[in-house]
């Protein structure tokens, strides 16, 4: 496999610890969530005393994973000696919410977004979803090339081989779960499993599934799409198919469509969205032009997704 990954993104940290090799399980958004009092706030010694990881019901490195989870998907937000539950969190998490049992494929695919398509606190989430290239691939092919990557962002800051590997192991296994030996924790299906976009094609061989991802909302893409054109182009008006199709942290790449997925599904947002997004195609340019979003606008594209 060559070397040929790209320089990481300017202002973007690296982080490759934090998950204690679990990957994210169904219902530990749930039991995060559950922890909040006071409006939302989760106390960070909540997480930490004997008192806390006995309510969780689970073991104290799973406690930390759960937290860890919590921060890298977007759940919550550092708030002093306190976590905040975002607010969109709760409105699909609370009892009676959009998806308070985590059951809805859309709240995978969110979960999936925010690890992949900036990878604040999910570096090799970002650099394999869109740097890897290969159309197969191990888990020691993929080592080196992610090491690198992570020392041209940060020549001084060392990283073990093992942390990589660790972290590798752990990212491939949140979407294609072992098939056969390991621990009962090994067979419980992790929240990423159900997206079907990474397989084991041999024992320890790996293939990204790209196509159309029938379970993926028209309001899941269409926030997606309008999140990486604020993170990218804010205020340009229109945005390039191949821009949207195989930009780095773009919709195509992050969620391994192929292009005629990706056409179909901007053919169609005009109407999802009433005309603030626009398909055209003249003259062999094709491209996505948008209207104001506003914060509310982009939830309420995720809210449809729960329809």
């Amino acid at each position: 496999m060559k070397n040929t990954y790209p320089t990481p993104k300017k202002g973007t940290s690296v982080h490759f610890s934090g998950h204690e090799t679990f990957p994210l399980r169904q219902m530990w958004l749930k039991k995060l969530f559950e922890q909040a009092v006071d409006g939302g706030l989760i106390k960070k010694s909540s997480l930490t005393d004997a008192k806390a990881i006995a309510e969780f019901g689970v073991g104290k490195n799973m406690v930390a994973s759960i937290r860890h989870w919590g921060l890298a998907c977007g759940i919550m937000v550092e708030n002093g000696d306190s976590f905040r539950i975002r607010n969109l969190a709760k409105e699909i998490l609370s009892d009676g919410g959009l998806d308070p049992y985590a059951e809805n494929p859309s709240t995978a695919w969110l979960a999936h977004w925010q690890l992949a398509c900036e990878g604040t606190r999910s570096t090799t989430w970002y650099w394999l979803f869109n740097h890897v290239t290969a159309p197969t691939f191990t888990r020691l092919e993929l080592e080196e090339p992610l090491a690198l990557y992570a020392h041209k962002h940060n020549p001084k800051h060392r990283l073990s081989a093992s942390t990589i590997s660790r972290d590798l192991e752990t990212c491939l296994r949140s979407y294609a779960p072992r098939s056969a030996d390991g621990s009962p924790e090994d067979f419980a299906e992790p929240l990423l499993g159900e997206l079907g976009l990474l397989q084991e094609v041999h024992k320890g061989q790996y293939a990204f599934r790209r196509g159309p991802k029938a379970s993926l909302h028209d309001g899941i893409f269409a926030y997606a799409l309008v999140d990486f054109w604020d993170r990218t182009a804010e205020g340009q008006s229109s945005l390039a198919f191949e821009q949207i199709a195989y930009g780095e942290g773009a919709p195509g790449r992050v969620f391994k469509l192929d292009e005629e997925s990706v056409a179909q599904r901007l053919i169609s947002l005009s109407d999802f969205t009433k005309c603030k997004l626009e398909w055209t195609d003249s003259a062999g340019l094709r491209q996505v032009h948008r209207r104001k979003f506003s914060p509310e606008d982009k939830k309420d594209l995720i809210r449809r997704a729960y329809d």
